[in-house]
């Protein structure tokens, strides 16, 4: 997944269903995973939110540091692309 100039280095599909079990899990009643690529380390990284709001409020934090950047963010449920 994700594999392009943008972030070279695709995503394994095992470690997709990993973040979105582990959402699921969570004891916080989490809504969204957001699939976050970090240029310093090159790789992705999960985040969760409970809100559609803080995918907006993400994009904008990861533009301002530049570090990290939004890549996608799913429905942890229906498991469908939100953003």
């Amino acid at each position: 997944m994700f594999d392009s100039r943008d972030y070279p280095k695709p995503l394994d599909e095992s470690i997709f269903e990993s973040w979105l079990e582990e959402g699921r899990a969570s004891k916080i009643s989490y809504a969204f995973l957001l699939v976050i690529w970090d240029e310093g380390e090159q790789e992705y990284e999960p985040k969760f939110a409970e809100f559609r709001e803080e995918i907006q409020n993400y994009e904008k934090l990861g533009e301002s540091y530049g570090r990290q950047s939004l890549v996608a963010a799913y429905d942890l449920y229906s498991e469908g692309k939100v953003a």
